[in-house]
C-alpha cells in the first residue's frame, strides 16, 4: 500500500463532501430552513473521516516522519503550515456547531456564522488539499528515505486495517453518497 496515494484518495471523498457543504450553504443562503441532520452528519464527516481518520492518519504517520527526517525545513512545513491549518480547520467546524446551536434555540442572524464558518473550512480544506497533493507529498516521496516512506506505508497497512474494522471508511462513504443525493 502507497499511503501517498490513500492519503490522496482519501482527498478526493473529503472535496466531494465539501461541495455538499457549499450546496447546503447555499440553500440557506436562499431562505430555506437548516436541515440541522444533514450538518450534523456533514460535521461527523469532517470531524470522523476528513480530521480524526484522514488527518490523524497524516500526523501521526506522515509527518511525524517529515518533522524528524527533513530538518528545519520539514519542521516548517508541517509545523507552521499542515498542523496550523488543520487546527484551522478544527476551529471552523467548532463555531459552525456553535452556530448551529444559536440558530435552533431562536437566533436567526446566527445562520450567518452558519454559512461563514462552512464555507471558510471548504475554502481553507480546498487550500489545504492542494498544497498537500501538489507539495507537501511530494516532497516526502522526494526527500523522506526509502526505509522510512516503507515504515510509513507498513503503519498505513495498520492504520486501514484498524479502521477498515470499525467499519470506519465504509460508513463515511454511504453517509457522503446519501448526502450526494440530497444536495447535488
Amino acid at each position: 500500500m502507497n499511503s501517498i496515494q490513500l492519503m490522496m484518495e482519501e482527498h478526493k471523498y473529503i472535496l466531494r463532501m465539501l461541495t455538499v457543504v457549499r450546496k447546503a450553504c447555499y440553500k440557506v443562503m436562499q431562505g430555506d430552513p437548516i436541515r440541522y441532520e444533514d450538518f450534523e452528519q456533514m460535521i461527523d464527516f469532517i470531524r470522523g473521516y476528513a480530521d480524526a481518520h484522514h488527518h490523524g492518519k497524516e500526523e501521526k504517520l506522515l509527518f511525524n516522519e517529515m518533522v524528524e527526517h527533513l530538518g528545519q525545513l520539514g519542521n516548517k512545513l508541517i509545523t507552521h503550515g499542515m498542523l496550523v491549518e488543520h487546527d484551522f480547520g478544527r476551529l471552523y467546524i467548532q463555531e459552525l456547531n456553535a452556530a448551529l446551536d444559536l440558530v435552533k434555540s431562536g437566533d436567526d442572524e446566527s445562520r450567518l456564522d452558519v454559512i461563514a464558518n462552512a464555507i471558510s473550512y471548504t475554502h481553507l480544506l480546498k487550500r489545504h488539499i492542494e498544497k498537500e497533493d501538489q507539495v507537501v507529498y511530494t516532497f516526502a516521496e522526494r526527500q523522506l528515505p526509502a526505509e522510512i516512506m516503507e515504515k510509513i506505508n507498513q503503519k498505513s497497512i495498520e492504520y486501514e486495517i484498524a479502521a477498515e474494522d470499525k467499519g470506519t471508511p465504509v460508513h463515511y462513504k454511504l453517509m457522503l453518497e446519501k448526502l450526494e443525493q440530497i444536495y447535488l
